[in-house]
């Protein structure tokens, strides 16, 4: 944040700038195509930011250097409120259309793999992994990918939308239901969303999947790993620590068991310090932590590249928020490579998991396949 020391800032705590970006979900990241353009970390403070707080907006405009000066950020505010301004409500546009598919993983490597996973667990060496998958979609012409997020907005509007484009090639965007983190002050926001079943095509039904996914051995097994390292890893940073009551997260395609946990700092700390003690959770990740790195680097047959890791955003003060970037996809010109992943535990089934993947990629499948 020394970037911003002795910076002119002219407005509410809102409109504050701030640094914008993510992480890969290993240390190491490799680079590999499709994340090319992609690196280990990286964070901007945008020329250009634009916040919302109930009916109001703020305009903020960042300018360094020779640029830094009142009359020129007067000029570029104005330009940029006239070009906001002209803005119309044009139609989105549509769907591209999907040509063709590839899966990175068979149904055979696919059981293979949960097999020797879940063996693994029976014996101890694990207690938790999380595999995933990714699908190469051909499309029938360029995505837009703005106008893709608008869409995942639209049907996902209690989500964390995320569009990230390194150097205006591949866009890495998706709407994620789970949050890494969030802190204001010493007040801290997470929680353990772990746990998934589909939703039912009648209110009966719904409530039906709902009830049995409370009442599930297997879930709800996974899902205190996660809520239980969540607490772990809080306690030496916190002065106290909330967990909420368990519950049921709806979104348009599936549902998840969920738990809040709040917790307040003992000290001052940045957000990244509490990222760096939170990625991965046992929700992306697995446990014990290196084992499970361990395994899905040597069992996924591509580069996770950002999915499944931090995003988000910092201010001058280490306060921000970032999401787990889940139910996402990269995507340059006629091609998309989805992600999805699943918890494995000593009772998994290879079918069970292998159905799962197939429902978390629909978020992202759905708005690229026309409905024709």
């Amino acid at each position: 944040t020394a970037l911003f020391d002795g910076a002119d800032v002219d407005g509410p705590g809102i409109a504050r700038p701030r640094f914008f970006g993510g992480l890969a979900f290993h240390e190491e990241a490799t680079g590999r195509d499709p994340w090319a353009d992609f690196p280990a970390a990286r964070f901007v403070v945008p020329e250009a930011q634009v916040a919302f707080d109930g009916d109001d907006a703020w305009l903020t405009v960042t300018a360094v250097d020779a640029e830094a000066d009142a009359e020129t950020v007067d000029d570029r505010l104005d330009d940029l409120r006239e070009t906001l301004e002209s803005l119309d409500d044009a139609p989105l546009e549509g769907p591209p259309g999907v040509s063709d598919r590839h899966r990175t993983t068979s149904v055979e490597a696919w059981h293979e793999s949960v097999d020797a996973a879940v063996s693994r667990i029976r014996a101890g060496d694990l207690r938790k992994v999380v595999l995933a998958q990714a699908l190469e979609v051909e499309l029938d012409r360029p995505a837009a990918a703005p106008d893709l997020l608008a869409r995942l907005g639209g049907t996902y509007p209690d989500c964390h939308r995320f569009l990230v484009e390194p150097n205006g090639g591949a866009s890495f965007l998706g709407a994620t239901p789970e949050r890494l983190v969030s802190l204001r002050g010493r007040e801290v926001e997470t929680g353990a969303l772990a746990g998934t079943t589909g939703r039912g095509d009648t209110d009966d039904e719904d409530e039906w999947l709902a009830n049995e996914l409370l009442g599930s051995e297997k879930d709800n097994h996974e899902h205190e790993l996660v809520a239980e390292t969540i607490r772990e890893q809080l306690a030496p940073l916190s002065a106290d620590i909330r967990v909420g009551d368990r519950g049921i997260r709806k979104l348009a395609t599936v549902q998840h068991l969920w738990t809040p946990i709040d917790a307040t700092l003992e000290r001052d700390e940045h957000v990244l310090s509490l990222v760096d003690a939170l990625h991965p959770t046992p929700a992306v990740g697995g446990l014990p932590p290196e084992a499970a790195l361990d395994v899905i680097r040597d069992t996924e047959p591509f580069d996770r590249g950002w999915y499944a890791a931090p995003v988000g955003w910092f201010d001058a003060d280490g306060d921000g928020s970032f999401a787990v970037a889940l139910r996402s996809a990269i995507v340059e010109e006629t091609l998309a490579t989805l992600f999805a992943g699943v918890g494995l535990v000593a009772d998994s089934d290879p079918d069970a998991e292998w159905d799962e993947v197939q429902l978390k990629y629909r978020p992202i499948l759905d708005e690229l396949e026309r409905d024709d």
